[in-house]
């Protein structure tokens, strides 16, 4: 009886330093509110059927509601909302915030299933351009949001920088590996982590090689920094705010345009999406459209910028994991160039619940696998064919050395780049993008499929 009194009272101080933490912590009530406005915005818009070729069409009979996964359900709330506790009292409200904004990444992510990776592909191989149309409305949100307040330097009264770096040789080698690990491991930096957590043994794989590749690079990133490049140059404070959004928001036109007008010659029309059955609430239980998914990404990424100064990146966490591993192993990795700079060499040395990009990631995977549960498709499956074994472990090494030369990945690199306004990032796309087209021809010799009729969502 003692035991259960105890219990039930360590339950109750648990539900209520929760509670206070999420009243009294601003930056919990700013992700509320963010949520909040997100859900109001894409009510409005899904009553614009100018929008609808974006969208993903949903078949005409809902599932059942009692269609989900509970187990993995709980287990990933659970975590999350232990994690957030923990957080807002070992290191800040503003970590645990970052973590919650993690784990909406990871559900919006696969609720859309927003892919980088078959979204470039089915365009190089099938000329469908939906995946990159949206991608370019996800940037154009970007770049509306973060160059007014890059240019202010602050945000919210914190100050804010944007991820800007140089452009030169290791960016164009490392994001064309890069793309080439895109197609033969299954997905980019984002995609990985949310498949992981949709329940992708073979993501698992790529995953770790993902990481190997990481700490790799980081061995070698005084050769590849010595190499010929530019400072980094941000278009923001070189062109000013008005200039550089315009010219952004041009690009951005131009490459839908040219999707559309390669997508008709190539389909004679508009190729809508693969129908997907939705849940009797699609809005929690998914799929969501693909416009609804480039609107969230935005907005969250916006608030990665509000909370932790700067935008989101997904894979410096990676090579930290690998350095922290190779370091158990008795590698002297603190005596490496890349893990003797200030901030990497702080990193190494903290706990790794202290480092924003880690606390996200592990949102982001525990954020998709409750989406994956909610949507009734969490089932791992533990046999993967050799070949695709061999494409996984290839294709992650290649990741992630390719992100560390290229000063960051699909998230950090383009996506995050561009809206910083980093010349870098432009340089990432067309190399990464060339990339994607040599590892989409390669992938039949892994026995990996080259999509003509629908999306992965990798």
């Amino acid at each position: 009886m003692r035991a259960a009194r105890v219990a039930r009272q360590a339950v109750m101080r648990f539900v209520l330093s929760f509670s206070f933490h999420f009243l009294t912590c601003a930056a919990f009530r700013a992700i509320f509110w963010l949520v909040f406005s997100f859900f109001c915005l894409r009510a409005a818009l899904s009553l614009l059927p100018i929008m609808s070729d974006l969208s993903s069409p949903l078949a005409r009979a809902p599932r059942r509601l009692d269609s989900i996964n509970p187990k993995p359900l709980a287990l990933a709330l659970l975590l999350v909302a232990l994690g957030a506790v923990y957080l807002a009292q070992t290191v800040s409200g503003r970590q645990a915030a970052l973590y919650v904004v993690g784990a909406l990444l990871g559900m919006t992510l696969y609720h859309a299933a927003f892919g980088f990776t078959s979204a470039w592909r089915v365009f190089i191989a099938d000329g469908r351009g939906a995946g990159l149309r949206a991608q370019m409305v996800m940037l154009a949100i970007g770049v509306l949001l973060f160059f007014p307040a890059l240019s202010a330097g602050s945000l919210f009264g914190h100050s804010v920088v944007g991820l800007v770096s140089p452009a030169g040789t290791s960016v164009i080698v490392g994001a064309f590996i890069f793309g080439i690990g895109m197609q033969l491991g299954g997905g980019c930096a984002s995609g990985t982590l949310y498949t992981v957590g949709g329940g992708s043994t073979r993501m698992v794989v790529t995953l770790i090689a993902f990481v190997v590749g990481s700490v790799v690079a980081t061995a070698h990133m005084p050769f590849w920094t010595s190499m010929p490049q530019l400072k980094p140059v941000s278009l923001v404070n070189t062109l000013g705010v008005v200039p550089a959004i315009v010219l952004n928001l041009a690009v951005f036109a131009a490459i839908a345009a040219l999707t559309v007008a390669i997508e008709k010659r190539r389909h004679g029309r508009l190729v809508n999406q693969p129908e997907r059955a939705p849940h009797a609430s699609p809005w929690l239980h998914g799929p969501w459209p693909l416009l609804a998914g480039a609107v969230a990404l935005a907005v969250l990424n916006f608030a990665t910028l509000a909370l932790s100064g700067r935008p989101w990146g997904v894979t410096s966490a990676f090579a930290l994991w690998g350095a922290k591993g190779f370091a158990s192993l008795g590698i002297d990795v603190a005596s490496w160039k890349y893990w003797m700079a200030g901030p990497n060499a702080a990193a190494l040395a903290a706990p790794a619940s202290h480092d924003v990009t880690t606390v996200m990631d592990i949102g982001i995977v525990l954020g998709a696998m409750a989406a994956a549960s909610l949507a009734g498709r969490y089932a791992p499956v533990w046999r993967i064919p050799l070949r695709s074994l061999a494409a996984a472990v290839i294709g992650g090494l290649l990741l992630g050395y390719g992100a560390r030369l290229a000063y960051g990945c699909n998230i950090g690199a383009y996506f995050s780049g561009i809206v910083s306004g980093s010349l870098h990032g432009w340089l990432w796309l067309v190399c990464a993008f060339a990339g994607n087209v040599v590892g989409t021809r390669l992938r039949p010799m892994f026995g990996l499929e080259v999509e003509r009729v629908r999306n992965t969502g990798c």
